[in-house]
């Protein structure tokens, strides 16, 4: 497995292996690698010819206050589980190869669907993930890139930004992988501790609440919010930015469960901040 630091390094090294008709399979990662990245990369060794991934903490998507100097960095480690998992590349620049002294072009998008939900309670957040995924996708070229759903609004996002500036690949949203007891896996998971591992429980739990009711027969969207809000908050103190039930494919707000949708939280336990979400289907 090779690693590299610099645009020019991984560049000439896709460019070599594309020459040869490879295919290229991309999974972007801010690192603190769990069995949820590595489970993207499995599923890009099984479709494609060469595996690179990146190992960047983005700055630009971090509001003040949030935890870019505390986020768990363990390149070495990374790149041990990476190459367990056959993984042929590491693209792990440093904030000034990224963004070099002048840098000064950024990538928006419009609308509610990324106005929403982390748009609206992380300001900034989404044009920092669309600069570094389009910078990303255009140092790599891959021809798939993979994400992970449990962050289903970011995947929506870099969707709609695929499409509306032409890249040429294929995004692939992969299911959220869970502990065996139910909570999702997360980098930031780290930060609980043992009481408060114990209270995160409760928005995988909520969200199978909802599935269960919506199994049952419900099919108000508020009512299936306040079934997720209620196992949320009594199981212990907590901040909830939000509990929404939407269309699965907008995120606009629904009069009824009738179309497919998504149960999403985010919820504030202790100083770790945690996001999850599931598809309802009837």
């Amino acid at each position: 497995m090779e690693v590299f630091t610099t645009i020019a390094g991984v560049r000439e090294f896709v460019r070599s292996h594309r020459r040869g008709g490879r295919t290229i399979g991309f999974v972007p990662t801010m690192g603190a690698l769990h069995e949820g990245h590595l489970s993207l990369m499995r599923r890009a060794r099984d479709e494609c010819d060469l595996v690179v991934i990146s190992i960047f903490v983005n700055p630009t998507q971090f509001g003040p206050g949030e935890d870019f100097g505390r986020y768990p960095r363990d390149l070495e480690g990374d790149c041990r589980k990476a190459q367990a998992v056959g993984v042929d590349a590491v693209f792990a620049p440093s904030a000034a190869e990224m963004y070099p002294d002048g840098f000064a072009t950024f990538v928006g998008q419009e609308g509610h669907t990324v106005s929403c939900l982390e748009g609206r309670f992380r300001p900034g957040h989404f044009r920092g993930v669309l600069t570094v995924c389009l910078k990303l996708f255009n140092i790599v070229q891959p021809d798939r890139a993979y994400f992970g759903q449990k962050d289903y609004q970011q995947a929506l996002v870099v969707r709609r930004m695929v499409r509306d500036l032409d890249v040429a690949m294929e995004l692939v949203v992969c299911p959220t992988v869970r502990e065996p007891d139910g909570l999702a896996m997360s980098s930031r998971n780290a930060y609980l501790s043992q009481s408060e591992r114990a209270q995160a429980l409760s928005l995988s739990r909520g969200l199978r609440a909802a599935q269960e009711a919506l199994r049952a027969g419900e099919r108000d969207p508020r009512k299936l919010e306040e079934i997720v809000r209620s196992q949320i908050e009594g199981a212990g103190p907590c901040v909830i930015d939000y509990v929404v039930v939407a269309d699965a494919e907008t995120l606009a707000p629904v009069e009824v469960v009738d179309r497919r949708c998504v149960a999403a939280v985010a919820v504030r336990i202790g100083g770790t901040r945690l996001i999850d979400n599931c598809l309802l289907e009837r």
